[in-house]
């Protein structure tokens, strides 16, 4: 695989603070890369407000409500070698499932941001054991998170 680092572009166009560090971010998506064996060569990270991502969830998945986030994986690469994307992520209600869950809203903004690399690698959560797997994932990458 290429030695390069991913390329991560972050967009606020929420008009909501958002508490991370792109280097943060960033550190922890190249170790998703090297824990899943696969390669981010660039991902897009955007924030936005409720009305937004109706607008992407009713245009792109004819689904009328308010999500977290949404993800779209751009490349046709089934090795997992190029892995290019943009994860669309609700602030606003990123921000009302911290309070929901009793999080800090820096960590379920990790939470939401793994769980769209999760996706772009290719794990689902439509089935109950894939949900599982994909919290047990979730769970070993914000640990690892606290360290960086």
């Amino acid at each position: 695989m290429n030695d390069e680092s991913p390329i991560l572009q972050i967009f606020n166009e929420s008009g909501v603070d958002i508490p991370l560090q792109e280097k943060k971010l960033s550190q922890l998506l190249e170790y998703i890369e090297k824990q899943e064996h696969c390669r981010f060569s660039f991902v897009e990270l955007v924030y936005v407000d409720e009305k937004e991502i109706i607008r992407i969830n009713s245009e792109y998945l004819q689904r009328e409500y308010i999500t977290d986030i949404i993800s779209f994986r751009y490349d046709e690469d089934q090795s997992n070698s190029q892995i290019e994307g943009t994860l669309y992520c609700c602030a606003p209600r990123i921000k009302e499932q911290a309070r929901e869950f009793d999080e800090s809203v820096s960590r379920e903004l990790l939470r939401i941001f793994i769980h769209g690399l999760l996706h772009l690698i290719g794990f689902e959560d439509k089935a109950s054991a894939e949900k599982k797997q994909m919290t047990a994932l979730e769970d070993h990458y914000l640990a690892y998170s606290k360290s960086i």
